[in-house]
């Protein structure tokens, strides 16, 4: 599909590098991600999303995030972030609990098993991250990169990086020109 000339002149443009950059960026995140899934779901039975919360969990102090700020930390509505951790509650590896300061909110804790579960992965998950996205570029291009990525997130305005708000919760959400300079 083209578009029409007046919706091309009215259309905001990219320069051939800068679309060029945008597309190889999606690229090279689908295709790594989806081998990283695979790789994860092949070896331990794990999908990327729940290696993700067991991660976080684990790096935060004794185990523990409320459920809001969980979900802002995989990127996930809090609907989506509570089928998730139903899921992984089911298999053992995390387990809620009340807060006790807010009645509302609960915790997502991370069980022994969840631990034990997540040594287990680690170390050819992140071989695989070695060899599927550090390993083809030089020492330079990985700081380079960084750095670059580091600009395009803090560019990004407030509230528009966390998870979408949940329909069920908030129907229409935000408007998404909002986040949009």
């Amino acid at each position: 599909m083209q578009l029409s000339t007046e919706e091309a002149t009215r259309a905001p443009s990219l320069s051939e590098a800068q679309l060029g950059a945008w597309k190889s960026f999606l690229k090279a995140h689908a295709v790594i991600t989806r081998a990283l899934e695979r790789q994860l779901i092949e070896t331990h039975r794990l999908p990327l999303a729940e290696y993700d919360v067991l991660v976080q969990l684990s790096e935060a102090e004794g185990g523990a995030l409320r459920m809001s700020q969980l979900a802002d930390r995989v990127l996930l509505s809090r609907s989506g972030l509570t089928r998730l951790v139903e899921r992984l509650e089911r298999d053992g590896l995390v387990e809620r609990s009340d807060c006790s300061s807010d009645a509302r909110g609960s915790y997502a804790v991370l069980t022994e098993l969840g631990v034990q579960r997540l040594r287990e992965a680690a170390p050819a998950h992140l071989e695989s991250v070695r060899s599927l996205f550090a390993e083809p570029l030089t020492d330079q291009q990985v700081e380079a990169m960084r750095q670059a990525l580091e600009l395009l997130a803090a560019a990004v305005p407030a509230g528009c990086a966390a998870a979408l708000p949940d329909p069920e919760i908030a129907p229409g959400g935000a408007d998404p020109g909002d986040c949009v300079e």
